[in-house]
């Protein structure tokens, strides 16, 4: 048995043969009832990576970026995940972490990380889609919803390019 903390109990310890009442019982059983009731459902809602998470789903890199004013900008050099059309990173800074992805020669998208479903944070990347571990939505690289359970698009911020250089407005 399980107390309300969800701790075991030594209620039915034979050795003792501890006898309780027929109210004790039910109040203890209850309580177990609710802990397991609980534990499965907080490892099928928000970011325990239950019901429909995808397991299969490729890792987005990770870049860093630094505030000027009221921008992030980030270095765009050969070897970075962002260096060619249909790449995509997470660019982390002090300003905030965007998913990027490059959609065309001079072109970048950066968005939100934030899932709109369950507020997790998204970390792959698969058929141009980001996708988000927890329940599976997929949102394209403008953050139009591709695939539910997310229902609204991902927040967007505006880009430019030049020199090499990567710069999202904040």
């Amino acid at each position: 048995m399980l107390d309300a903390a969800c701790q075991p109990l030594d209620v039915l310890d034979m050795s003792h043969e501890t006898e309780i009442d027929r109210r004790t019982f039910c109040i203890q059983a209850c309580q177990a009832a609710s802990c397991l009731a609980l534990g499965s459902l907080a490892a099928a809602c928000g970011g325990g990576g239950g019901g429909s998470s995808p397991s299969n789903v490729p890792q987005l890199s990770s870049l860093n970026g630094n505030v000027s004013g009221s921008a992030v900008v980030v270095q765009i050099d050969s070897s970075s995940s962002l260096a060619t059309v249909g790449g995509a990173a997470m660019v982390r800074s002090s300003g905030g972490t965007f998913l990027v992805a490059r959609t065309a020669q001079d072109s970048f998208s950066a968005l939100t990380t934030v899932c709109t479903h369950e507020t997790c944070t998204i970390t792959g990347f698969d058929n141009a889609n980001f996708v988000c571990p927890c329940h599976g939505s997929k949102f394209s690289t403008t953050g139009r919803v591709v695939n539910g359970p997310a229902s609204a698009p991902l927040r967007s911020f505006a880009t430019s390019f030049s020199n090499n250089v990567l710069t999202i407005s904040l």
